[in-house]
C-alpha cells in the first residue's frame, strides 16, 4: 500500500478537515479567552462533525440521498445542543449567544463542504467580529444596554 492511499480519508478531504478545525479554533478561541461556554474543543468538533455529515451525504451519489435533509437534521440536532447551554436565572435567560454560536458553527461546517474553505474561514472571522464587536459597542453606547441587557448586566455584577 502506498503512502497516499494510506493517508486518504475518503470521502473527506484533508484541506476541508483542516479548514473545519481552523474555523472552530478561530471562534472557539474568542469564546474561551472571554470565559464563555463553547470553547476551542467544542467549536472545532461542531464544525468538523457538521462538515463530515455533509461530505458523507454528498458522497453517496444515489437517488435516495438528499443532502438538504441531512442539513435539516444537523440544524435540528445542533439546535438541541444549543438549548443545553441556555439557562434561566432570576427571570433572565443566559446563554443565548452561546446557543447562537453553536448554530452558526454548524452552518460554517456546511459551508466548508458546499462553498469552500476560504469562504468558511472568512465567515468565522466575521462571527468573531460580531461577538467581540458588539461588546465593544455596548461599552461605548449605553443605549445598547437597555431593557433585558440592562437587567442582565445588573444581575452579572451582583453574582461576581
Amino acid at each position: 500500500m502506498d503512502i497516499i492511499s494510506y493517508l486518504s480519508i475518503s470521502p473527506f478531504q484533508w484541506t476541508k478537515v483542516g479548514a473545519a478545525i481552523c474555523c472552530g479554533f478561530i471562534i472557539g478561541l474568542e469564546r474561551q479567552l472571554r470565559g464563555k461556554p463553547v470553547g476551542i474543543r467544542t467549536s472545532a468538533l461542531i464544525v468538523l462533525g457538521t462538515y463530515m455529515f455533509i461530505a458523507a451525504s454528498n458522497s453517496l451519489n444515489n437517488d435516495v440521498t438528499d443532502t438538504s435533509r441531512i442539513i435539516g437534521q444537523v440544524v435540528t440536532g445542533v439546535g438541541f445542543l444549543g438549548a443545553g447551554v441556555m439557562l434561566a436565572k432570576d427571570g433572565i435567560v443566559v446563554g443565548v449567544t452561546s446557543a447562537a454560536t453553536i448554530w452558526v458553527l454548524a452552518a460554517i461546517g456546511v459551508a466548508i463542504d458546499i462553498s469552500g474553505e476560504l469562504g468558511a474561514i472568512k465567515l468565522s472571522i466575521l462571527v468573531v467580529v460580531i461577538l467581540y464587536g458588539v461588546d465593544v459597542l455596548e461599552d461605548y453606547f449605553t443605549s445598547l444596554t437597555r431593557g433585558v441587557h440592562e437587567r442582565f448586566n445588573g444581575w452579572k455584577k451582583r453574582n461576581k
